[in-house]
């Protein structure tokens, strides 16, 4: 292949090492920042030594995303001189130009590891260049492992590139073999970094606005600004007004027309709003400033609500950096940040792995597809998180894809073939014999785009029919591409009967999440309960209102709200929801503590949707036992009764505990409802009611914890009550730390030493009283305080209460109760 004269960029310098690298080990990393050209002109080179060293097959380059692929290609193509489809082709996902003189083919890492997995020796291919390798997306982090495991059991001469735009390139080189890494540094002009936050109340979309209008008049050239997603581009460009300038959008749901207008330089200055695509895949010219939201859209999954899908998230330095670097491209440059410059070092620094991050239900098919359900034995940058993978296998057997054991069934086979997330595959297939295929693509490529913004399914779907836009025109494409898939066309409708458009609607999109059917909670609530346990909240003003049932498509958790958000749903009823989603269906009694008492009935239900109840005469009284277990744990030990002697025995026991330790047991809140099943029998297994736990005698069920040989040494180790000299017996208070003896003080005379109980080991403390009965010394040892402390006392009290004895020598005088009077 002869190819002419390419651009000077940093990447046509390290080609001929490159090839020098894959002809010697068959592997190799090459790093290089965007708009070095390792995209376009690396293919090329390989391709013409390909030639001269007469090796046969195409190179392969796989890009993360359809719209880098198609622009890839084009600029090789435009490179060679030739239409697109000639030595330089493309396939993507519903759109492919090649021929037999390709040489170069630029595919989508998904749509590549579907080629892997139907013929994994990958014939007539000679080697693979697996671009953005740094982007960490979950296809491109597959379709490595997969291609490692090829090149070890089945094709060792298969060369691979793996190129990256940071110098993180150490873990890859190691999976390739501990192959060369070879750099190719950026020839970039300085970059001036301006911050320009939102100001007060300001949204984050006017920011961008009112920046992308100081950039114009602070800079020349082109404008480049980064927005996560095509909802925002789309908000942003109905705030500005620019006269003279072109406002142009950049996405991957664009027509291709669109999509290569954003890519060219144009008669007038432009404002190019996209979304992460230009970052490193993509090269925009003419760009001299760059705004940045700070804002990325990634996957990621609630596991606590049961939602996936994308959210929006700060953007890494790394990713800063990157989209800063777009404006010194071709000459000196200006990048403006929309947040506030010292939050920039709290950024994370590089984007998180998304195999990490996602819901793993596709991988875990294309895994069992490769015959490694587990996925161990393969090599990866970062293995798959074991608790998603789980969950991902988990789906693939309710629909039927795997095995117990994790092998793909046939069914699985088929689903995988389609391409799509799982949920959608099965969605197509077996929506296309409730509803017709036609219907069943339709809605399956509205779920799969994202396109619209109606909250009702069929609302949406009526507006794209009437609809001439671009978004509309590709998902009429990929509903016919899908349509196909899914085999005969037309609407034939369940069991040959047709049904009501809004039902065909909410059948395919029950199929593809039956456990997000969702019922209202009550009638002046906008809050449904979804089969899987979360609730979700219709946006106001909806046109599902005053639907009772719900099939969710997709819903959102938003910081600060108590509940999910509706983006996407169809009408259903109660029939469709039982017939779709059968397998959710359960009919059983329940035995629960609720409300604060045991309530039994017999429930049938669809997830956790109660569809029908009625209360239970004769409960198992096992079931009984535990809700009041349960009753016990919630409501801790305030639903038993508790009397004064109760309270006291559980004090006097928990001083046992606490200074002799076992067998004296532990009465704390935490062991009691511990072996709550112990000491409550006999009565807690008669008990049927929270009224039948309060009649529990506690006091003689605390006593079942001591052991029998124990408890007649309770009254001699802990006594109730202790004799004083002047025969009063006064009660022991164990409600704290040290037992305390609360005793007047004219009783105590005659005592020479302080009672120890628990064995002799523990003194009791005494609090001595004035005749009044207010405290007037407190004392553990009685025979010191006579010497030291009792002098002070009868100084003070004496003319206080004359007619109380206040002997001078208090171990020889006799106790009383009373006055002088009445000794």
């Amino acid at each position: 292949m002869q190819v002419p004269e390419l651009p000077e960029l940093p990447a046509g310098a390290v080609a001929g090492d490159v090839c020098t690298a894959l002809a010697a080990d068959g592997a190799a990393v090459l790093v290089a920042p965007p708009g070095t050209g390792k995209t376009t002109l690396i293919p090329l080179a390989l391709a013409q030594a390909f030639d001269e060293q007469g090796t046969a097959g195409r190179i392969v380059v796989a890009e993360p995303r359809r719209l880098a692929a198609r622009a890839a290609a084009n600029r090789m193509a435009a490179l060679l001189d030739e239409p697109v489809g000639e030595t330089v082709g493309y396939a993507v996902r519903g759109d492919r130009r090649t021929s037999a003189r390709t040489r170069i083919e630029v595919v989508t890492t998904g749509l590549l590891v579907r080629r892997v997995q139907r013929d994994p020796e990958l014939p007539g291919v000679a080697a693979v260049m697996l671009d953005e390798c740094h982007e960490r997306r979950l296809d491109a982090d597959l379709l490595l492992a997969l291609l490692l495991d090829v090149r070890a059991g089945l094709r060792d001469e298969l060369r691979l590139l793996a190129t990256s735009a940071t110098v993180a390139s150490d873990r890859l080189a190691a999976l390739l073999g501990d192959c060369s890494v070879i750099t190719a540094d950026a020839r970039t002009h300085p970059v001036d970094v301006r911050y320009s936050p939102p100001v007060r109340g300001e949204r984050l979309d006017a920011c961008v606005a009112r920046t992308i209008t100081t950039a114009l008049a602070e800079t020349d050239g082109d404008v480049l600004a980064f927005l996560p997603g095509a909802a925002e581009i789309g908000r942003v460009t109905r705030t500005l007004d620019l006269p003279g300038v072109d406002v142009l959008p950049l996405h991957g749901r664009l027509s291709a027309a669109r999509q290569d207008a954003a890519l060219t330089e144009g008669p007038r200055r432009r404002v190019v709003l996209a979304t992460a695509v230009a970052e490193s895949s993509l090269t925009v010219p003419g760009v001299r400033a760059v705004v940045d939201s700070g804002l990325s859209r990634v996957p990621r999954v609630d596991h606590r609500r049961g939602l996936s899908g994308l959210v929006t998230v700060r953007s890494p330095r790394a990713i800063a950096q990157q989209r800063a670097g777009r404006a010194g491209r071709q000459a000196p440059g200006v990048a403006y940040r929309c947040w506030p410059e010292y939050e920039t070092s709290s950024l994370p620094a590089y984007p998180e792995p998304e195999i990490r991050t996602a819901e793993l239900a596709r991988l875990a098919l294309e895994l069992a597809c490769w015959s490694t359900p587990d996925g161990r034995g393969l090599s990866w940058w970062d293995p798959p998180p074991e608790g998603a993978l789980t969950a991902g296998a988990e789906l693939l057997r309710t629909l039927g894809a795997i095995a117990a054991d994790g092998t793909v069934t046939a069914r699985g086979a088929r689903l995988a073939d389609v391409g799509l997330h799982p949920r959608l595959a099965r969605a197509l297939l077996d929506g296309a014999d409730e509803t017709g295929a036609d219907v069943a693509a339709e809605v399956v490529a509205l779920l799969d785009s994202g396109t619209g913004s109606a909250v009702d399914v069929e609302e949406t779907l009526r507006e794209l029919r009437r609809s001439r836009s671009t978004e509309a025109s590709r998902l009429h494409r990929e509903a016919r591409r899908l349509a196909g898939l899914a085999g005969s066309a037309g609407r034939s409708g369940r069991n040959g009967q047709g049904q009501g458009a809004a039902e065909d609607a909410a059948a395919v999109v029950a199929l593809a999440y039956p456990e997000r059917l969702a019922r209202r909670r009550d009638a002046s609530s906008q809050v449904y309960l979804m089969a899987g346990g979360t609730a979700v909240e219709l946006p106001s003003g909806s046109r599902l209102a005053d639907a009772e049932w719900l099939a969710v498509a997709d819903a959102t958790r938003e910081p600060g709200r108590p509940h999910g958000v509706v983006r996407l749903a169809a009408r259903a009823d109660e029939q469709l929801a039982t017939r779709i989603a059968a397998t959710l269906l359960t009919e059983s009694d329940e035995v629960t503590w609720t409300g604060g008492d045991v309530v039994a009935r017999s429930v049938r239900a669809l997830g956790a949707i109660t569809l029908a109840e009625h209360r239970l005469s004769d409960p198992d009284p096992r079931r009984v036992r535990e809700a009041l277990l349960d009753g016990l744990r919630d409501e801790e030990l305030g639903v038993l009764t508790w009397s004064d002697g109760a309270v006291r025995l559980r004090q006097r026991l928990a001083f046992l505990h606490a200074r002799l330790g076992e067998p004296w047991p532990d009465v704390g809140d935490d062991a009691l409802l511990a072996r709550a099943g112990e000491w409550l029998e006999p009565e807690l297994s008669a008990a049927r009611s929270r009224a039948d736990l309060a009649r529990i005698d506690t006091a003689s069920a605390l006593r079942r914890l001591v052991p029998w040989q124990e408890a007649r040494k309770l009254d001699e180790l802990a006594p109730e009550r202790i004799d004083v000299p002047s025969g009063s017996s006064v009660r022991v208070d164990y409600s704290g730390d040290d037992p305390v003896l609360a005793v007047k003080l004219q009783e105590t005379f005659g005592w020479r030493a302080t009672p120890r109980i628990a064995g002799g080991t523990v003194p009791v403390v005494l609090h001595l009283l004035s005749p009044a009965g207010r405290p007037a010394a407190v004392t553990s040892d009685v025979d010191s305080f006579w010497d030291s402390g009792y002098a002070s006392v009868r100084a003070e009290l004496h003319g206080r209460y004359p007619k109380h004895p206040w002997p001078d020598d208090p171990r020889t005088a006799t106790p009383t109760r009373g006055t002088k009077r009445r000794t």
